[in-house]
């Protein structure tokens, strides 16, 4: 169907580089079947939420502590959502672990960027830093980052797409850390956005 977009909420927890650079590309036309049309944190005053307002994109912070567990902060998570009629969630940089009553209600419809080539430095406790902390640690020459789509198994869901990304000599955790961000997520995240988005449009269609 032409000109449908796929309805796009990102959830995020911290500063949200993963959600500008959907923005960017969606800017740039590069995701012409999707759109942002949520952004949720589960963290206050994550800065996400700074770049979903300059953006002019509505945005919500839910949090588990607030809603007193899992189950309460779930339901409030689908019920804005459904109100959204949200299509596709992405989980960029979303610390949140979400159960299986969650994810198989989205089935193939929630895609989440893991920073290194999964199944390396993946699944439980692996986020952030500690992905890059661990690579460094192993010695390995090549890592990279993996978009998946998301199911009751930490990083455990179908690959979408990976890109590899070289490891240099005297690398930190911080200069591997961006070097992954620039080098692979923030470009297979976008594509992956695109083509699930597309996926999604020509099933409805």
């Amino acid at each position: 169907m032409s000109g449908m977009k796929a309805r796009i909420a990102v959830l995020v927890s911290g500063g949200g580089t993963n959600l500008q650079a959907i923005l960017d590309a969606e800017k740039r036309g590069e995701i012409p079947h999707g759109q942002v049309t949520m952004v949720i944190s589960d963290r206050a005053g994550a800065y996400a939420l700074e770049r979903a307002a300059k953006a002019g994109i509505p945005s919500l912070e839910i949090n588990k502590k607030a809603c007193g567990g899992q189950a309460a902060f779930e339901e409030k998570l689908i019920a804005a959502l459904e109100e959204n009629r949200t299509d596709l969630i992405v989980l960029a940089g979303f610390l949140s672990i979400l159960t299986e009553s969650f994810t198989s209600k989205y089935a193939r419809r929630i895609v989440n960027v893991h920073p290194s080539l999964i199944p390396s430095f993946c699944g439980a406790g692996f986020y952030g830093l500690k992905v890059h902390e661990a690579a460094l640690a192993r010695g390995v020459k090549v890592t990279g980052a993996t978009v998946h789509f998301v199911n009751e198994i930490p990083d455990g869901g179908e690959i979408i797409a990976q890109k590899a990304v070289e490891i240099r000599e005297g690398d930190t955790p911080e200069i591997l850390q961006r070097r992954v961000m620039e080098q692979a997520e923030w470009i297979i995240l976008p594509q992956s956005v695109e083509k699930v988005c597309n996926e999604i449009i020509t099933r409805k269609g």
